[in-house]
Parts: C-alpha cells; sequence; structure tokens
C-alpha cells in the first residue's frame, strides 16, 4: 500500500506512514521500504530525500535523473520549505522560538544523535506552540527544520526538556507511554519544480 498526493513527468509525492522505512536497510528484513512502494507504481522513481522510520508525512521522489538531480540541488541549497507537527511533552515557557544545537551521531548508540559544540554539525529548527487540545499537559507544536541532520527535531525537542511524545529514541518512559507511535509528521512540503522552476507546494494533514 501507498499513499500517492501527486505525480506528474518529473516527480511523485507519497504520504510515508509511520513506522516504515525511506528507503531499504540492511538484512532481507529491512526491505520494505517507501522507496520500494511507490516503484510497483511508478518503476522509476528516485530517491531524493528520506523521513526517519518513525515519522509520517510528505515525501518527493524524482522520476528521472535530471529532476533528481534539480531536487537534490534544491535540497543542498536549502531552497526547500518543511514545516511538522508534533506533539511534545509538557508546555514551554516561551509561545515560539529557536533550538541552535549543533548535532552528530553517537557512535556508540548509532543511530542516536547527540548534542556536540566541537564535533557536532550546525543545525537550527524554529519552532511554535498550536494548542494544548486533548493532551493532558502536553503540547501540539508547529516545527520548521531550517537545517536538515538526522533526528534534528527530536534531539532538539529534548534539549529544550520537551521530547516528542512516543519517541523510543529520546523520550523518557512516562512520554513513550503516551503514544504508540512518534507524534511527528512532515505535513509541508514545497520546492522549485525542476522543470518549470516555479514553486510548488503540497500538504498532508497530521493524523493525529
Amino acid at each position: 500500500m501507498v499513499d500517492i498526493i501527486y505525480a506528474d513527468d518529473a516527480f511523485v509525492i507519497a504520504n510515508k506512514p509511520y513506522d516504515v522505512l525511506s528507503v531499504p536497510g540492511r538484512g532481507e528484513d529491512k526491505q520494505d521500504c517507501l522507496w520500494r512502494r511507490v516503484q510497483t507504481i511508478f518503476p522509476t522513481a528516485r530517491v531524493v530525500h528520506r523521513l526517519d522510520y518513525a515519522t509520517s508525512g510528505v515525501m518527493v521522489l524524482a522520476l528521472t535523473l535530471e529532476a533528481q538531480r534539480s531536487l537534490n540541488r534544491s535540497f543542498q541549497e536549502r531552497q526547500t520549505h518543511k514545516r511538522y507537527q508534533a506533539i511534545i511533552s509538557g508546555t514551554p515557557e516561551q509561545s515560539e522560538g529557536s533550538v541552535e544545537l549543533p548535532l552528530r551521531c553517537d557512535w556508540e548508540n548509532r543511530p542516536l544523535q547527540i548534542v556536540d559544540f566541537e564535533q557536532g554539525k550546525n543545525a537550527l529548527t524554529h519552532w511554535k506552540v498550536l494548542s494544548k487540545e486533548g493532551y493532558e499537559q502536553d503540547t501540539r507544536v508547529e516545527l520548521t527544520p531550517i537545517t536538515g541532520r538526522s533526528h534534528q527535531l527530536r534531539v532538539h525537542m529534548q534539549a529544550m526538556g520537551h521530547p516528542i511524545l512516543g519517541d523510543r529514541f529520546y523520550a523518557d518512559t512516562e512520554g513513550q507511554a503516551k503514544s504508540d507511535r512518534l507524534l511527528l509528521h512532515a505535513e509541508q512540503l514545497s520546492f522549485p519544480h525542476p522543470i518549470t522552476g516555479e514553486f510548488v507546494e503540497f500538504f498532508v494533514p497530521c493524523p493525529f
């Protein structure tokens, strides 16, 4: 099963389910992934970017080599815009803000990432409170990553003292127990169209 949101001659937009790999992993048990699912409908689909295994939401896959190169360039040059929704533990003191903390892989505990001011790569996330509806002592937030580091949003929220609910890597036992999935969803993605150059935008409503 794959939820195709849009397709044209250059790319496909799909809604990745949570707890599904973006690309194949190592081993026979890790071959099912969004990319292979899309290829059953669009055999020429090529990977452009990834979402974490536990994260749901909008992903773009190129359908030609030229489109892949164009989209890769857009991501590398930060011409793309991404927006996420999440539910975090507790309530921040401010209604919005930014987290700028450098990140690197925690090599002894891969795939976990950690803040490292000496060896980490710069990482910037903007956040904004949306509501507290339906979750006692927890908060729905909008997250806008400016950089695209692995686990960036998850580590930055943990560093704020408000880990994302259901996060098996970074939330405490109570935060994990509040949801059977990571409450992080990529709801919006925009980028220059690889053929026309005009900005296009795609939206997948948050499912939680």
